[in-house]
């Protein structure tokens, strides 16, 4: 990390390298499978990027538009599906270094700088000539609110401003990846050059990512390993293939025997997907899930009271108020 205005805002939010990662990319688009209405949407996008200075200097159209020159790409879609290595594989395309921003530990807790530190970013990418990429974007770029009533609010709606405001002089590449693109404010919608949906591939696409997973000479693959069995049975993102191959892996490996003689075998790829899928499973529950389930199992025990002959209380009371209303009708009738 050579650059000192990047040192210095590290230093500034904490010290934490992850805030801003400065990365040299490495990855290129022959490095991830996707389907093939990502991969022409991509290209589109490819072609704003080696097309600007043709239309924007050459044919003088930045004269005419000089602000909202940012080629901002918006790469929506579930997690695992490629939108990172795909943002990298674009700063490799261009040659230039990639800012990773992630905007949840780039948040200050002081009132005012979160700000600050974001248009900070858009100065080093500026210094460094960089590809800027927003990870988990729709955290920075949310609706903004209509109530101010407290701090925080008036707060995330100045990050916005300042974005939107950055993103109107910015004449760079700027990527916003983000698993919830609905929560994105309006005003990002014209400013954004080209969106991108990042779909969970499909068979033919699992099989493939199955197969790039293994070294094709080092990796001890048994005979019974079936690629287009698992990308049949197990609907899963390229993330998730990744981390169940490295479980198979480490389940074959703890085996007991000399490790010339170890294989992945068909069993420990299954169960690692397996593992990688229940687990996901356990995450998407939520306490409210857990209410509602306790709310259905308190309604079901009220109800088989009912039923066992917890009523009958209840129609002793109702007889004895009717007698009682029978009798002070009387009492007065005489």
């Amino acid at each position: 990390m050579s650059n000192p205005l990047l040192r210095a805002f590290t230093e500034l939010t904490g010290g934490s390298r992850r805030t801003v990662e400065s990365v040299t990319p490495a990855r290129t688009f022959n490095d991830v499978i996707l389907p093939p209405a990502t991969r022409r949407a991509l290209d589109q996008a490819l072609v704003h990027v080696t097309s600007h200075d043709l239309i924007f200097n050459r044919w003088g159209l930045g004269e005419r538009h000089p602000t909202g020159l940012a080629l901002a790409f918006n790469f929506a879609g579930p997690p695992g599906t490629g939108k990172t290595i795909c943002a990298e594989a674009i700063a490799n395309e261009l040659g230039r270094r990639l800012l990773v921003v992630r905007y949840a530990e780039m948040e200050s807790l002081w009132m005012g700088e979160t700000p600050k530190n974001v248009a900070a970013v858009f100065r080093m990418a500026r210094q460094e000539n960089a590809v800027l990429l927003f990870d988990e974007a729709d955290s920075i770029a949310a609706r903004r609110s209509t109530s101010l009533d407290h701090g925080f609010l008036r707060e995330s709606n100045t990050v916005v401003n300042v974005l939107l405001k950055e993103l109107e002089t910015f004449n760079g590449v700027v990527i916003f990846a983000t698993n919830l693109a609905v929560n994105f404010d309006p005003a990002f919608e014209r400013r954004i050059r080209t969106h991108v949906l990042f779909e969970m591939p499909g068979i033919d696409e699992r099989e493939q990512i199955w197969r790039v997973q293994m070294h094709p000479r080092l990796t001890p693959l048994a005979s019974d390993v079936n690629f287009r069995l698992l990308a049949e049975t197990y609907e899963a993102s390229g993330g998730d293939i990744r981390n169940a191959v490295l479980k198979a892996a480490m389940a074959a490996a703890s085996e007991p025997g000399r490790d010339a003689s170890k294989r992945i075998h068909q069993r420990h790829l299954e169960q690692g997907i397996r593992e990688v899928l229940a687990a996901k499973h356990v995450m998407r529950q939520s306490l409210f899930q857990a209410d509602v389930t306790t709310t259905d199992q308190a309604t079901a025990r009220a109800i088989d009271a009912l039923h066992r002959g917890a009523w009958l209380p209840l129609v002793i009371g109702t007889i004895a108020l009717v007698i009682s209303i029978i009798a002070l009708v009387a009492t007065f009738a005489r």
